[in-house]
């Protein structure tokens, strides 16, 4: 049986017919029954606590059982949650990624709250070998973590929220054994405040890492073991890295303790905050709302705001909310959310596709927004809260779509929440699996390295979304492997254009770019002939791409000048904006006039700040141009600007 092939089984026989080329569904039958006292505890790594980990929850702080806590658990009729792992086998799961077989890698936080120069913290694969929803294999990959909070699988091993470091943990072989000492990759996050620290590691649309950060002072980080690293100062916000070129960016600057992130079909990022408003649109180059009083960026003037049209606690002050009960529960269950997942697999209803879920830690259960267009950007709608767990310990960090459309969700499982300080309870953690009963299918055993070029583009017309990213990192690595990229380059490009929905071609852009394989000629093209927004929205992006302040050639500055004055789509227009602040000071007067103006867009939500944000290094240094370009602007807010720029001189 080809092992790149993925298979529906009946029982632990394969059926035939299921190729990734057609993904056509043979004989498919519901997943067997799970029975949380048959949790399985085959291992091959002990499951005690390491050396030392110890609760120091006060001991009459009991929590519930793992069965009692799965049986409290409530969802929308037609789904069931099951145990994929509790402890002993998982305990206190702040992070998870799954590699090209589906293995889920989880990332056990023994330090919190308190950051020593040593550590325990422990990187757990878990495998479902039978496809039966529960694991039924363990083993610790390593176990000297130092304050662990996030993890990404990929590139030939692993990623790790190290603080105050990145690391990288090589496994080129993929034996399941480090083939050495952690990298050290970016250093410098700041290790003072234990709750906002960097976390939430994910591989972008465009190939690169991203990762999230919370309130802290000003801190700088610098790529390690480069001859002029990229430095980034960041006190809370998104951030990227690029695994080959070693470059490091800020993505954008804000909000109070990001720590969520996930990107939709058309590869447009949403974030979630750990404490006030809580879904935010990742715009490149944005400054958001932060805390009142607080600034470090004093002409900024007009930060972005979340796009929540609606709040999870009940107002007042926010401190208010952390006992997630009454009027809070009402309204969603408190101001503190934790992971971000965008639902975009098959296996649940319609309905849930494209919805955003989030936990939230003081309400004990999992919010659902409803993400809807709204001009250049979008408006977070209320949903209904998908899962109550009706435990005062259930704490979900993280939550992910598993292969075959379910989803895991992790639950850190203690008392407290992360103000507390009556101490932690290190041994108890779980993972949860929820799945739409009546399209339950088990997939048999697949591994996306051992696929052919061809199959991995067939997987970019999948609607499943789990393979179609997973197989392009896939060949983002088989091409820095220096393998002979053509025969996907030829079939990728085969993609573009056309009659295909735009969440294909986008696929198909995403893999040549991280490729290497698309020339600046033909992101042009695209740009002046797509009929959807979201590719010449992306074509903009990856124009733009390369080193800051770089600058482009005269052909790409006048195509971006001629869109932002006549392309209709504000989301493009948004890009362009958003763009400004990566070319040199002198290109970016004429894309910024063409941009404004649009008296259509004045009273958007993030163009107007944009275009500020990217003209702002120039007002005070080129005061003639500054003020002939308010005089033409058809967007007030600008002229404004720069008015209140130049008499801060």
């Amino acid at each position: 049986m080809n092992r790149c092939q993925v298979y529906y089984t009946r029982g632990s026989i394969p059926f035939l017919g299921t190729s990734i080329v057609g993904f056509v569904a043979g004989i498919l039958l519901p997943f067997a029954a799970l029975a949380v006292e048959n949790a399985a505890t085959n291992s091959d790594d002990s499951t005690t606590l390491p050396p030392g980990i110890v609760d120091t929850q006060n001991p009459n702080d009991a929590s519930l059982s793992v069965a009692e806590s799965l049986a409290r658990i409530k969802v929308p009729d037609g789904f069931r949650v099951t145990l994929f792992a509790g402890e002993p086998d998982i305990r206190r799961p702040i992070a998870m990624s799954m590699d090209d077989r589906g293995r889920l890698w989880v990332v056990e936080n023994y330090s919190h709250p308190n950051w020593q120069p040593t550590g325990q913290d422990r990187v757990v694969i878990l495998e479902d070998q039978d496809g039966d929803g529960q694991f039924d294999r363990r083993k610790v990959f390593w176990d000297r973590g130092n304050y662990l909070t996030g993890i990404a699988w990929g590139h030939g091993g692993i990623w790790l929220c190290n603080c105050p470091d990145l690391i990288f943990l090589p496994d080129r072989d993929y034996d399941d054994v480090p083939d050495g000492e952690p990298e050290v990759v970016l250093a410098g996050w700041q290790r003072q405040n234990p709750n906002n620290v960097l976390n939430n590691l994910n591989w972008g649309p465009d190939g690169w890492l991203y990762g999230c950060v919370g309130e802290s002072q000003l801190t700088e980080v610098e790529v390690v073991g480069v001859a002029r690293p990229d430095r980034i100062s960041i006190s809370r916000g998104i951030w990227r890295y690029h695994p080959q070129s070693r470059r490091l960016e800020v993505v954008a600057r804000g909000a109070v303790n990001p720590w969520g992130l996930d990107f939709n079909a058309q590869g447009e990022g949403f974030f979630t905050n750990c404490v006030l408003p809580h879904a935010w649109h990742l715009i490149p180059g944005a400054y958001y709302e932060r805390r009142a009083g607080e600034g470090d960026f004093p002409h900024i003037y007009q930060r972005i705001g979340p796009i929540c049209d609606h709040l999870h606690w009940g107002g007042g002050d926010w401190t208010s909310s952390r006992g997630g009960k009454g009027i809070h529960s009402a309204a969603g269950g408190g101001h503190a959310h934790t992971g971000a997942m965008i639902y975009q697999g098959r296996q649940w209803p319609e309905q849930y596709r494209h919805t955003l879920l989030m936990g939230n830690l003081h309400g004990n259960r999992l919010n659902q927004d409803v993400l809807v267009r709204n001009g250049s950007g979008y408006v977070a709608k209320h949903g209904e809260d998908f899962l109550f767990a009706n435990d005062d310990w259930f704490r979900s960090l993280w939550q992910r779509q598993a292969p075959d459309g379910s989803v895991y969700v992790c639950d850190w499982h203690d008392f407290g929440e992360c103000h507390d300080s009556d101490g932690s309870h290190r041994s108890s953690g779980r993972i949860y699996r929820v799945s739409f009963t009546a399209a339950e299918r088990q997939l048999a055993p697949f591994d996306l390295q051992k696929c052919e070029l061809q199959e991995l583009v067939a997987w970019q017309r999948s609607d499943n979304e789990w393979f179609a990213r997973q197989s392009r990192r896939v060949l983002h690595e088989r091409a820095t492997q220096g393998e002979d990229m053509a025969p996907a380059r030829e079939a990728l490009k085969a993609l573009l254009g056309g009659d295909l929905p735009d969440t294909i071609q986008l696929r198909a852009l995403w893999s040549l770019s991280a490729m290497g394989e698309i020339r600046s000629s033909q992101l042009l093209e695209l740009l002046q002939s797509s009929n959807h927004e979201h590719v010449r929205a992306w074509t903009v992006r990856l124009l733009l791409d390369g080193p800051i302040l770089k600058g482009v050639d005269s052909s790409v500055r006048e195509a971006l000048q001629a869109a932002a004055l006549s392309d209709p789509s504000p989301l493009v227009r948004l890009h362009l904006a958003s763009g400004l602040q990566r070319l040199s000071f002198d290109q970016r007067w004429p894309i910024a006039r063409a941009l404004a103006t649009h008296a259509e867009d004045a009273d958007d939500a993030n163009l107007p700040p944009l275009i500020w944000y990217g003209i702002l290094p120039l007002v005070a240094d080129e005061p003639v141009e500054a003020l002939t370009f308010a005089q033409a602007s058809r967007i007030p807010i600008l002229r404004q600007n720069i008015a209140r720029r130049l008499a801060s001189e």
